[in-house]
């Protein structure tokens, strides 16, 4: 309860900092040497746990804590570094628990603002500095606390520690004693080493302490050793996972931050220990071992290139003033102004690229298409960052070179669609790369027509694979770049552009299948509306598909789109997509969706879009993929619905033309064994658009559309069987009892269904449930006969009340009041409870049938004598007592209609009501009250 109040809630400041400071104080009065007892421990336990919750509840607005984190940091971490200086001195444990949770402790203000704002936190005095030594010694004792494996968090923060005692500008040498040269260096160094090798976050912290003390000047030959020794390591093979990713880890540290001049030295030896990475699979087949790969690449080709100081931001070089950047800055700390930046424009692109830049670019363009996403993403960043300091020919060849992966997979392609699922990887790595050099400024104008080209259909991109598909991440990409043009181009640029970009985000906001799709869609339409104001009719439409209104897919399909169809931009744009691309998707519940939204959209203008949307779904019937089949029969029934709705001649002489287009599927394929889906739409379909001259055999243009019906009415599938029995149902109100031939069709599908096994006993219930008797009253009694014959097989027993003989109505109500006593159990589950609850809702509905029409009936006691009213009612309540949630809520409002029913109209009324009937209204309506 506490978590979902907490949801949603918005904070502006730190305002549980007093009661946090005061248990966080608590905790540090515990003396950290002595053993607490077992309930001590616990309640010590419960405020660690208290601090914890007040933590993660500020965990996603973490920056509020940062004018209190000196005042929480310090106390902890003072209290721990006292805690290690004691325990060198005295060789004493302390209390394992009361540490660990301090520990902790400091390890949450880590997780909760991060690592780099807290290391600002933590003032290190000159008294601190001496008690390198003592830390160095804590944290190789023996038999210490430190070397216990629940202690990880302590671990962790004493690396932590140390790596900032490493970055202060003093001689490490200052710590040695006499006698002992780089003693203090080399037990940094040895103790960093021993955690590389680890699982947990001790590897990370161990990693940051190596990169700390190689990044000093005074360290340089030790970083040199540190790397020959990997590269050897690596090409053995002689080292585990875990120690190769703590080694790439500290190498990734120092070539970011180190110094140039080392770092451009030693760029040689980092690149063949690249090359021995991939001499062995045990590190190629490793994801992480990848990523940081692809990182260390990246960040050794941004070190042997100069800075940029010049800014490429809205696809031109811009004066600079406009941007503060720190890339913008000069070396000397200033601003350049236009003449200077023109300068150092001339002599950037003067450049010379080394060579090693050029093999990295190459690695890099091919980790863009690695099978995992976190290794193509580093690969983007990197791509990005070195184009941003290369020449402008330079990094425009290389934008040429991503756009060229796009085309890697298409050449043998007739389609998107019939892309290789490999093209993924490489679609979503140029996605990103191109987002990323977007970000930058780097897209220069004469590609953005390219560029928007593959990114229309990038946004489309979803290939089936088996039950699934893939590419949602190539669509979300996408709609990251275009988001990215709308912060970095100019509108004059992409005004050429703006109508399509619109069109196809709007589309790709309303019916992609994936929310998170659909939110960044609608994302990038908002920063263009916002940020250029191109985009037709932009607010309207925005207010319309915003963040929360494409969230749920029923409302983006049927409501936002209709109202964006409004827009005459728009109409053509999202009738044509639900047709070429809706309909025909691998997902029946986003054709059945796009199917309705197809309607609604037509109706905006039925006498231009309805053509043109039926003439499209008849194509797709033409098909061999079952997908499109199912697509073009739901979007032709949606246009029936819509024709029939106007009705006329207009309408009737469409419905008829879609019925028509029911021919254009051969018959082996609509009654397939495989084709449910198909079967089912085409057989709705039917019950739509029959009419009167389409039963006649010699008028008729679907001439096998009654055996589609027969077909489906023996069909295993309950959902097929529905679809036909109201296609029958449909053929019953088009004829009457004098049409021979129809009713003697209908006797014969009932003795046929007779005879059947299970599935066509029970199609054989929805098909009598269906038809309409009042044009065929000499089928009832043979109806009421075959339901009372399979009585103990049928799941929904049919309302079939009207103008019935005494002896009928008695065996109905018997049949009914018996399956309340049906607990059958098969491989399903407790079928029986579906026969309850049926038998429950169709005594309720026969008895208020009987009681509303008592002044038409000439004797009502003899079709519904009161005791029937009380067994029906006893055994309702009995009912209401069982173990199934559904069971209970069906008879609780069954007996309420019941309950409230009116008496008949016929003399002694009151032999008909409930005994306790008063009292029991005056209970319910007391309870109604209460609830309410």
């Amino acid at each position: 309860m506490a978590d979902e109040s907490l949801e949603g809630k918005l904070l502006s400041s730190f305002e549980r900092f007093d009661e946090f400071f005061k248990l966080q104080q608590s905790c540090l009065d515990f003396d950290l040497y002595e053993t607490p007892s077992n309930e001590q421990d616990k309640k010590e336990y419960l405020q660690f746990k208290q601090l914890s919750d007040i933590l993660d509840e500020y965990q996603e607005q973490s920056y509020l804590l940062d004018p209190h984190l000196e005042a929480m940091v310090m106390p902890v971490a003072n209290a721990l570094r006292s805690h290690a200086k004691s325990s060198v001195h005295t060789q004493q444990r302390g209390s394992e628990s009361r540490v660990e949770r301090l520990s902790s402790l400091l390890y949450s203000y880590v997780k909760c603002r991060g690592y780099k704002t807290i290391s600002q936190c933590v003032v290190i005095k000159e008294k601190h500095i001496g008690d390198t030594k003592r830390t160095l010694d804590f944290l190789l004792l023996p038999n210490g606390l430190i070397q216990d494996s629940v202690q990880w968090a302590l671990r962790y923060v004493v690396l932590i520690w140390l790596s900032l005692i490493c970055m202060i500008p003093f001689d490490l040498a200052q710590f040695d004693e006499t006698g002992q040269h780089e003693y203090t260096a080399s037990m940094i160094e040895s103790s960093a080493k021993k955690f590389l090798g680890k699982a947990g976050l001790e590897r990370e912290s161990a990693a940051m302490l190596l990169s700390r003390l190689y990044m000093r000047r005074d360290m340089t030959q030790r970083f040199r050793y540190f790397v020959d020794s990997a590269q050897t390591q690596f090409r053995d093979g002689s080292t585990d996972l875990f120690t190769a990713l703590g080694v790439l880890q500290a190498i990734c540290e120092v070539v970011k931050s180190g110094p140039s001049e080392q770092i451009q030295q030693e760029s040689s030896s980092l690149i063949l220990l690249v090359e021995a990475l991939d001499a062995h699979r045990l590190f190629s087949s490793n994801t992480a071992i990848r990523k940081y790969r692809t990182k260390l690449l990246s960040r050794i080709g941004i070190r042997l290139l100069p800075g940029s100081n010049v800014s490429r931001r809205k696809g031109e070089y811009q004066s600079v003033s406009r941007f503060t950047t720190p890339d913008i800055l000069h070396y000397t700390g200033r601003l350049l102004t236009g003449e200077e930046a023109s300068t150092e424009i001339s002599q950037h692109d003067e450049l010379e690229v080394p060579a090693d830049v050029e093999n990295i670019l190459e690695d890099l363009f091919s980790a863009l298409q690695d099978k995992d996403t976190i290794v193509r993403w580093s690969a983007a960043k990197g791509v990005a960052r070195i184009s941003e300091r290369l020449p402008t020919d330079f990094s425009d060849q290389i934008m040429e070179t991503i756009l060229n992966l796009f085309s890697v997979h298409s050449i043998a392609a007739a389609s998107l669609y019939d892309l290789p699922a490999i093209a993924e990887s490489t679609w979503h790595g140029a996605c990103l790369a191109c987002a990323e050099m977007t970000r930058r400024g780097l897209v220069a104008q004469a590609r953005l027509p390219a560029l928007i080209e593959w990114l229309s259909k990038a946004l489309y991109f979803d290939l089936r694979k088996g039950a699934h598909s893939i590419g949602s991440n190539v669509r979300d990409a996408a709609a990251y770049v275009i988001w990215a043009l709308a912060r970095s181009q100019d509108p004059t640029s992409l005004r050429p552009f703006s109508l399509g970009l619109a069109q196809r985000l709007t589309a790709v906001a309303l019916y992609d299948r994936e929310i998170h799709i659909r939110r960044a869609a609608s994302a990038a339409f908002q920063e263009h509306v916002g940020r250029n104001s191109l985009f037709p009719h932009g607010i309207d439409v925005l207010g319309k598909t915003d963040f929360f209104s494409v969230s749920v897919r029923r409302n983006a399909f049927l409501t936002a789109a209709s109202q964006v169809a409004q827009h005459e931009e728009y109409t053509s744009f999202l009738l044509n997509h639900v047709l070429d691309v809706t309909l025909r998707h691998w997902d029946a519940a986003l054709r059945e969706l796009g199917s309705q939204s197809l309607r609604f959209i037509s109706l905006q203008d039925l006498g231009t879009f309805g053509s043109v949307a039926i003439d499209k779904s008849a194509r797709l019937l033409e098909s061999l993929d079952v997908s499109d089949l199912h697509g073009g029969l739901l979007a032709l029934s949606e246009m029936a619905i819509a024709y029939r709705g106007i009705g006329g001649e207009l309408g009737q002489g469409q419905m008829r033309k879609i019925f028509r287009c029911l021919s254009n599927i051969p018959s082996a394929v609509v009654v397939g064994p495989r084709n449910a889906v198909v079967t089912a739409t085409a057989c709705r379909l039917i019950s739509i658009t029959l009419s009167q001259p389409e039963l006649q055999t010699e008028t008729t243009s679907v001439p096998h559309w009654r055996d589609i019906i027969d077909y489906g009415l023996k069909h295993r599938l309950t959902s097929v069987q529905e679809a036909a029995a109201n296609a029958m149902a449909s053929v019953s109100r088009l004829v009457d009892s004098s049409d021979t031939i129809y009713v003697g069709s209908i006797f014969t599908v009932i003795h046929e269904l007779k005879r059947g096994s299970q599935s066509s006993q029970q199609s054989l219930g929805i098909f009598l449930g269906a038809i309409d008797y009042s044009a065929h009253d000499n089928a009832l009694s043979l109806a009421i006969e075959s339901l009372l014959q399979f009585v103990d097989d049928a799941l929904t027993p049919p309302d079939l009340l009207a103008d019935l003989t005494e002896s009928v109505i008695a065996s109905i109500f018997q049949s009914l009041l018996h399956g309340l006593d049906d607990y059958s159990i098969d491989q399903r589950g407790d079928v029986g409870s579906w026969i309850r609850v049926a038998c429950m809702q169709s005594l309720t509905t026969t008895i208020e049938v009987l009681m509303h029409n008592a002044r038409t009936s000439a004797a009502l006691h003899t079709y519904l004598p009161p005791s029937i009213i009380r067994s029906a009612v006893s055994g309702i309540l009995k009912q209401g007592v069982e173990r199934l949630d559904n069971v209970r809520q069906a008879a609780g409002e069954c007996f309420l209609r019941l309950l409230y029913l009116p008496l008949p109209e016929v003399q002694n009324a009151t032999a008909w009501q409930l005994p306790g009937s008063l009292l029991l209204m005056d209970l319910f309506g007391r309870y109604e009250q209460e609830s309410g």
